[in-house]
């Protein structure tokens, strides 16, 4: 078996553990976090590439590098509630909004380089697929706990500021793909047969 398949399992095991314990543990650093709703949402995340390769794909290697990116920011989420950062951590958050979105636009990159889109296709679509996915997340945490929070009163000012990060991060790594589709670099796959 492969090594990156290990990793991808890895990570998406950690990803559901956590989880679980963070929506039935009653602990204080979950209290407020909308984890039963994570608990729901997030696989769903973790699971979309091997979904859509199953379904349209199955024929071509599988695509690792973008798997592994597209959990890796809801392990990391998960994680840094877990042990209490977004809290504990003042610069937590927003570290966390740019390298997040960087590694769910990776994703997106990883398979615009795969399939070696051109430049200009490669960095609309990374940076595109950013945006939206950080709009989406800001209306869902809006909705999920904020509007009830005590984190109301600042959350104009934080949204704003997450939405900047993210869409950093996604051009960050937009330019990262240019570059290497330019040279005609190639992100690393496996084949699922291996």
């Amino acid at each position: 078996m492969s090594p990156s398949l290990w990793i991808a399992v890895a990570i998406k095991v950690a990803l559901i553990g956590l989880l679980a314990f963070g929506a039935f543990s009653g602990l204080q650093q979950f209290e407020g976090k909308a984890f039963l709703w994570r608990l729901i949402t997030y696989p769903v995340g973790a699971f979309a590439v091997p979904v859509i390769w199953a379904i349209f794909a199955r024929r071509s290697p599988f695509p690792y590098a973008a798997d592994i990116l597209l959990t890796l920011p809801f392990l990391v989420d998960t994680v840094g509630n877990s042990l209490d950062l977004y809290d504990t951590v003042e610069w937590w958050d927003d570290a966390n909004h740019f390298v997040n979105w960087a590694l769910l636009s990776g994703a997106i990159a990883a398979l615009c380089v795969r399939n070696r889109y051109g430049a200009r296709e490669t960095l609309g679509l990374v940076v595109g697929f950013g945006a939206v996915t950080a709009i989406l997340w800001e209306i869902a945490e809006y909705f999920a706990f904020i509007r009830s929070s005590s984190e109301l009163a600042t959350a104009y000012t934080d949204t704003l500021g997450d939405l900047g990060l993210g869409l950093a991060g996604s051009v960050f790594v937009g330019l990262i793909a240019v570059v290497l589709s330019g040279r005609g670099g190639r992100l690393p796959t496996t084949s699922s047969q291996q």
